[in-house]
């Protein structure tokens, strides 16, 4: 026994095999399957058994998924997911470009070429319109696709890739790029406002830059007053500005709702307006001054 180039067994005639017509009698080598004798005919081992070409093909050869013949056994053969092929049946569904030797997709079972599941099946850059490639690093956003390469800010023209952006229209900006040209900037440091802040006489101010002109105490969620354009917070309002009351010398604010009483130059809290005598209330009552005290009608005609 020999093997042949083709790896195909070749059995021998009796001569060259040395063996007598004794021993050829007793000893057959047949085919497993048609039994027909092997001597002097090429044959394939499989699971320990001799077989005949034709015997081999029809027991052992898998069937092309595309022409649906047997690849036989002096074949090339290929799969893909289960799936069988001769070389030449093996073919870019659309372009019919042979995939032998090339990379290759699946669609709905359908065998494609790269370039044609490109062109068919994957998206366009919104930049430069070419194919973003299967496997490539891509970005999308707002129903548009971009190569990562592609993805760049408006301003510095950097890509942006996985760092936050902010869009603009149809232009798309990193965060810095953007509150350097749109963001407002703080009317005290002029530095950007990046989220929040307060507006003061439609200026911008970051909380922490607006405090009180006084005691710089954030202004921030407080009651505030302002003076020359200046805030202030109450109490330093009161003290450096509000008129004083004549009962209490605490500073009369008018803030809270809280009502006072005038009277020629003088100024009362309303809870303070009371008889410099018997201490009784002259709010909407007939009072008399007398030097620097204010009297109920009582008090004064018992003078």
């Amino acid at each position: 026994v020999c093997v042949c180039a083709s790896g195909l067994l070749v059995v021998s005639d009796i001569k060259s095999a040395g063996l007598d017509s004794e021993d050829t009698m007793s000893e057959r080598f047949d085919c497993d399957n048609c039994k027909e004798s092997l001597y002097g005919r090429k044959y394939i081992q499989a699971e320990d058994n001799p077989y005949c070409i034709p015997c081999y093909d029809s027991l052992f050869a898998n069937t092309c998924d595309e022409c649906k013949e047997l690849i036989g056994h002096d074949a090339r053969e290929l799969f893909y997911e289960d799936r069988h092929y001769h070389e030449h049946c093996f073919r870019c569904f659309r372009c019919d470009r042979s995939l032998a030797d090339e990379p290759f997709t699946s669609q709905e079972e359908a065998l494609l070429c790269n370039d044609c599941y490109c062109n068919e099946f994957s998206s366009k850059c919104v930049a430069c319109n070419k194919t973003v490639m299967p496997g490539t690093r891509k970005l999308e956003y707002g129903g548009n696709t971009w190569h990562e390469s592609c993805f760049i800010c408006h301003s510095c023209e950097q890509p942006i890739g996985s760092k936050a952006f902010i869009p603009d229209k149809e232009d798309y900006y990193c965060v810095p790029c953007y509150e350097s040209k749109f963001a407002p900037r703080c009317t005290r440091v002029c530095k950007t406002l990046a989220k929040g802040g307060v507006t003061y006489r439609d200026e911008p101010w970051h909380k922490e830059c607006f405090v009180c002109t006084g005691c710089k105490a954030q202004l921030a969620g407080q009651h505030f007053t302002s003076r020359d354009d200046s805030p202030f917070c109450l109490k330093c309002f009161g003290n450096l500005y509000a008129k004083k009351c004549e009962a209490c010398t605490k500073p009369i604010t008018g803030f809270g709702g809280g009502k006072y009483i005038s009277f020629e130059e003088r100024q009362w809290h309303q809870t303070c307006f009371t008889c410099s005598r018997c201490s009784v209330s002259l709010v909407g009552k007939g009072f008399f001054p007398e030097n620097d005290e204010i009297l109920c009608r009582d008090c004064n005609s018992d003078l």
